[in-house]
């Protein structure tokens, strides 16, 4: 079910930078809050991922919390600071702490995901459970940089003059399975939040593998994979089943990147009977 946007809101950080979220009330009782941590890439933003899957998570009696990453959105785009997986988990405190919550269920697409995971095992005690698509953070940068997606990517620098909407047009067909997913809606959509943004948080990004770190993994876990991603690759899914936490998979297949735009009819409902089952304990 889609959702509509809402006014922007603003959190002041300790940094004296501001972090753009939009809130999404719970419709009738309101079982629990769900902050929503989109992936990197050019003209990336909260509301661009996550727009297909809010609606639903509403319906189901959830308060939903959709922000723009450091660089990405209309969130700040600091160029003085490298954007480490310390700094993403600082924000998404940040986010936390400015919205009054303790605690809440973390939904993680790539860099989200590895976002989500950094949460979960450095503060354990502000997550409720995980739901990951595709999550970043769990290869070698290697691997990473040998996806044909990731080689795109990094082709074209973010920034450049050769950087063109064609060129983003190319980048965002690798993302889904049928390239039917990105229409000119979603290509005008990116292209404009790409005007906003600046090289430096591609430039400076520092993710690192938290493979050896899942054993302390604690959370209950849900992780959906598309078997044709051409930027994680799908057999990280094993090291996530791996873990002592409870996990359950969903590996979709003709799906890449995006699990939650190309099969919202699999994700809202497959997440909402995961957190409902948390619930009904």
């Amino acid at each position: 079910m889609p959702a509509n946007s809402a006014a922007s809101q603003y959190i002041e950080t300790g940094r004296g930078l501001k972090i753009h979220y939009t809130e999404h009330p719970a419709t009738g009782e309101e079982l629990g809050a769900v902050v929503f941590i989109h992936g990197s890439g050019p003209g990336a933003s909260g509301w661009s991922n996550f727009k297909q899957n809010v609606g639903s998570f509403q319906q189901a009696g959830y308060r939903c919390i959709v922000y723009d990453q450091w660089g990405y959105g209309l969130t700040d785009k600091p160029q003085d600071i490298d954007h480490t997986l310390d700094f993403f988990v600082e924000g998404l405190l940040a986010v936390l702490d400015g919205i009054g919550l303790p605690r809440a269920t973390l939904v993680g697409n790539s860099l989200g995901g590895a976002v989500a995971l950094g949460a979960a095992l450095d503060h354990p005690e502000r997550v409720d459970q995980l739901i990951l698509m595709a999550p970043g953070g769990i290869e070698s940068r290697e691997t990473y940089f040998a996806m044909e997606g990731i080689q795109t990517m990094v082709k074209h620098p973010m920034g450049s003059p050769e950087f063109t909407r064609d060129v983003l047009h190319n980048l965002l067909t690798l993302l889904v399975f049928d390239p039917k997913n990105v229409d000119e809606e979603l290509v005008n959509e990116r292209w404009a939040t790409l005007q906003t943004q600046n090289p430096h948080v591609l430039a400076t990004m520092a993710i690192p593998d938290l493979s050896s770190r899942l054993a302390t993994l604690s959370h209950n876990t849900l992780v959906f994979w598309g078997t044709e991603d051409k930027f994680c690759p799908a057999e990280g899914v094993w090291k996530l089943l791996q873990s002592p936490a409870t996990v359950q998979a969903e590996l979709v297949n003709h799906c890449g990147h995006w699990v939650m735009a190309e099969y919202p009819g699999i994700f809202n409902p497959r997440c909402i009977e995961f957190l409902k089952s948390k619930d009904a304990q």
